[in-house]
Order: C-alpha cells, then sequence, then structure tokens
C-alpha cells in the first residue's frame, strides 16, 4: 500500500560514508527528515528536529525522494540512510519498497519511540536510546514495540556516552537487551550554531572522551560492546551534507 502522506524532507545527499555505528565507512546516501519528538539538550542536528527550521523541510513523495537518490547515486544502488531527526515519525515505508524494487539497501536510525509496521522491511534497524545527559526519559514500552516491529532487519543498538551518569545507564540498558549488538561512541558536545555550517567541533574533548570511554569499558571488562567515534565529525566537523 502507497503512503498517502507527504515526507517531511530536511535534506538529502550524498553519495559519502555512514559516519557512525555498525555500517561505519560504509558509502551511503542520507535522506534526512524533517522533525522529532525529542528535544535533547545536545542535539547536532538542530536543522532536522526544531520547528524553527520547518520552512526548510520539503515535502516529497516516496517518488521524488528516490529519484533524487538515484540522481546522486548515479543510478548504482548503494546502501540509503534514513535519519532525521527522528525518521519513524514520517510515512517511509513505501521509500523503502521502491528502493528495493531497485536494489538499494535501507539502514534508519531512531531512539525508539515511535514503532512502524514497515521496520521489518529494512535492512538494518538502528535503535539509539537517549541517555540521561539528554535530558529525555526512554519510554521502554514503546522501544519494545519497536524491537517487536523490526523483527525480520538486522537490529543493533548505540548509545552516546558523555560522562559516568550515562555510562552507568547504558551498562544496564545493555543488561536489559543482550540480544542486540551494542555500539558506544562518545557525545559531540558542540553542535553548529545556527547559519554556521561549517562550525568545528573540539576534537581534542572528543578525543579524550574516546579515549575515556575506552578505557572504562576495557576497565570493567565490557567485552560485548563495541567502541567508535563518529568518524564524520573526525573528519568534516558538523558541517551538513557530507
Amino acid at each position: 500500500m502507497t503512503d498517502a502522506a507527504p515526507i517531511r524532507v530536511s535534506e538529502i545527499f550524498g553519495p559519502t560514508i555512514q559516519g557512525e555505528g555498525a555500517l561505519i565507512g560504509v558509502s551511503t546516501v542520507f535522506v534526512r527528515t524533517g522533525g522529532c519528538d525529542y528535544r535533547c539538550s545536545w542535539c547536532d542536528s538542530l536543522h532536522a528536529v526544531d520547528s524553527a527550521f520547518r520552512e526548510t523541510w520539503a515535502p516529497m513523495t516516496p517518488g521524488a525522494i528516490m529519484a533524487e537518490v538515484e540522481k546522486l547515486s548515479g543510478g548504482r544502488p548503494l546502501l540509503v540512510s534514513l535519519s532525521g531527526g527522528n525518521p519513524a515519525t514520517q510515512p517511509l515505508g513505501e521509500v523503502i519498497r521502491l528502493g528495493h524494487a531497485r536494489g538499494y539497501g535501507f539502514a534508519l536510525e531512531t531512539q525508539g519511540s515511535v514503532a512502524k509496521d514497515w521496520f521489518s522491511e529494512l535492512d538494518m534497524l538502528v535503535l539509539s536510546p537517549k541517555p540521561p545527559s539528554s535530558g529525555m526519559e526512554v519510554d521502554w514500552t514503546a522501544f519494545d514495540a519497536c524491537i517487536a516491529a523490526g523483527q525480520g532487519a538486522d537490529m543493533v543498538m548505540k548509545i552516546v556516552i558523555f560522562d559516568e551518569t550515562d555510562y552507568d545507564w547504558a551498562r544496564k540498558v545493555a543488561g536489559r537487551y543482550p540480544q542486540l549488538p551494542l555500539f558506544l561512541q562518545p557525545g559531540n558536545h558542540t553542535p553548529p550554531p545556527p547559519g554556521d555550517d561549517a562550525a568545528r567541533v573540539d576534537q581534542d574533548g572528543l578525543d579524550a572522551r574516546m579515549r575515556w570511554l575506552v578505557d572504562h569499558v576495557t576497565r570493567d571488562g565490557w567485552f560485548e560492546a563495541r567502541v567508535l567515534p563518529q568518524l564524520h565529525v573526525a573528519l568534516w566537523g558538523n558541517k551538513r551534507g557530507v
């Protein structure tokens, strides 16, 4: 069945590489949707979250989205990364079906607050519950519903870590969902200010948090967790569209 509602799109760009998580380094085109049901204190993509940017979001049909993806990829099927905001708030099922028919794969990352039946059609579902430093509280019933909806897709969990509180929280969450491969990454404290797409990050601070996180995981024998950086941040800072 075709999704009737238009999809709010913040930006479509690439090909580039996936910069984090289980698919780090994989060539991809990003489809970043507009709108989110969370307001994380350290959000690094406010242009796709805050309603103040709503006028920059384009309503697009699934066909128009796939036409842009095919244009950017030169018609060569590759991975499409569905991100946001929270892409689960958008009707993306038909995009996935159209893309699969043309040989494209799809990965989606969401905080796990909204479950959709088309999650099962994804090639990879990345669930990224937000830790205490975000200022948000996870609805675990909704999170469990996302896991149930995603059966059939490869599922992993990714958690951003800023401090000891986040780290301890992540260990408890990992214990609750041992079936989900877990990826940890140090948090990025410096989202770009409005109008400054090329804003630089505190790379020294990020590197220090990465070392701190590796030291903690090693100290605690938490060998099931995989610790990775945000590769795109190391290469391009918080610049959009890369």
